[in-house]
């Protein structure tokens, strides 16, 4: 049943902008644009991903040492924070397809939390690894792997990762003005585009991440 709101509060129409004939083009073109912007970032991360597998082939041992010393306990751990947190987007969805965005906004909330929680934990082992004496490029120190091949593994590895989060936070401020925009019922039934292309988004987030986890935490 759609939640019962004031007069005041109730549900915004969906806008059309002046360039659009009616809200079905409108929507077409957001969907197309979207999953344009997402292919871009999955050309991004496929060459992070070639030239990963490029140096591993030729530094395989020193690879191996690398992932090896690399927490998989917080690695899994955030595996399933952000397969956990996606789901939660997913649901939001499908709140604001029954005209409940008062749920959606919570289901939000929840997504976030887990967000800002997997930022605290990778923040955890990045710390960890600074101690070891564990930096990106020239900065690198870690005398139990001294080897080129180590350096470059973790240099990967900071890259791959540092890059990952800073697209994990722009989804926490996508996610965050979504669910804002949910608590002020400017979505719900039949003007529910911006909150699925916010989750597809977030979506990828966690995509991106299925692929790091196996690369930097479990193939030794």
């Amino acid at each position: 049943m759609p939640e019962s709101q004031p007069p005041a509060e109730q549900l915004a129409p969906a806008r059309l902008a002046m360039q659009f004939e009616d809200l079905e083009k409108q929507t077409h073109a957001a969907h197309f644009g979207m999953w344009i912007f997402l292919a871009s970032e999955v050309l991004l991360f496929a060459g992070l991903f070639a030239l990963y597998a490029s140096y591993r082939a030729v530094f395989g041992h020193e690879f191996s040492a690398g992932v090896a010393h690399n927490n998989a306990v917080i690695g899994t751990a955030n595996t399933a924070i952000l397969l956990t947190s996606s789901l939660l987007v997913a649901l939001s969805v499908y709140a604001v397809r029954l005209d409940r965005p008062t749920m959606a906004g919570r289901l939000l909330l929840g997504a976030i939390a887990l967000g800002l929680a997997f930022l605290v934990l990778k923040g955890v082992e990045y710390t960890q690894h600074f101690h070891e004496g564990i930096f990106p490029g020239s900065a690198y120190r870690f005398e139990e792997l001294p080897q080129a091949g180590a350096k470059m593994f973790f240099t990967l590895y900071f890259l791959t990762t540092g890059l990952h989060a800073i697209h994990v936070t722009a989804g926490l401020v996508v996610l965050g003005w979504l669910t804002w925009g949910c608590f002020r019922r400017r979505y719900g039934a039949g003007n529910d585009t911006h909150i699925e292309l916010g989750g597809l988004y977030w979506h990828l987030v966690d995509v991106i991440w299925i692929f790091l986890w196996p690369m930097l935490y479990l193939m030794h």
